[in-house]
């Protein structure tokens, strides 16, 4: 009987056992907590989102501060799910000044920013993120976090105050009509889509406005918090 023949080690990955099973204990120790902590990273990610997201029920009620403050403002999402219904609102946002001119003050017309940012982006094929949202979401944010007077809520309705004038500001510029802002004052233009031809629904388009109280401009609410 012939001896067996001596086979030499193959090359690294050409045989023999390989993957985590290969590792050294302490190795797999580690991979096996790298990937425990990041499925459950991942579950409670989801989770937040997902309660978040969903209509309101008993957890997300009860959770409702600590949902906000993990989702917004890095995972906020512009949507709902199981949503009954799709807006059926144009909602345009206005602002006027009170401007400094010939040692006295004058009041502006009202603007419409929003048509501002649909003038940039209609016919481009790559409008900006901020022309398509900024404005738009700065004044969801603003609303969800002030009662029907105006008044803030809580420290969310302070910081969206101050996000909504810097949107303002940055538009206006520290001067406008040849006088220094002193003061601004923003208004929601909403009109109701018009019901299609096939449709016996009947709809008041009619425009209704909510008009918020008059802001004082400072130094922090100006481009480059006035620098």
């Amino acid at each position: 009987m012939e001896p067996a023949a001596h086979q030499e080690p193959g090359p690294a990955g050409s045989g023999g056992t390989g993957g985590i099973a290969g590792l050294s204990l302490p190795a797999r120790i580690v991979v096996a907590i790298a990937v425990a902590v990041v499925t459950v990273a991942v579950a409670v990610h989801l989770a937040m989102v997902f309660l978040q997201t969903a209509p309101s029920n008993t957890v997300s009620k009860r959770h409702a501060e600590t949902l906000d403050a993990y989702v917004l403002p890095e995972f906020e999402r512009n949507w709902k799910l199981f949503a009954p219904n799709p807006l059926q609102q144009n909602i345009a946002v206005h602002a006027r000044a009170k401007v400094a001119k010939d040692g006295g003050t004058e009041t502006t017309g009202w603007v419409n920013l929003t048509a501002m940012d649909g003038r940039a982006i209609r016919g481009n094929p790559a409008p900006s993120h901020t022309q398509q949202n900024e404005l738009r979401r700065g004044w969801e944010f603003f609303l969800n976090y002030h009662d029907s007077k105006g008044s803030p809520i809580g420290m969310r309705g302070d910081l969206s105050e101050r996000y909504l004038k810097r949107i303002v500001m940055n538009r206006f510029g520290p001067e406008l009509n040849g006088g220094s802002v002193e003061r601004i004052q923003v208004r929601s233009a909403t009109t109701p889509v018009k019901a299609p031809s096939w449709s016996e629904e009947r709809i008041n388009t009619k425009t209704t406005y909510r008009t918020m109280p008059w802001w004082q401009v400072t130094s922090a609410d100006l481009p480059g918090g006035g620098k």
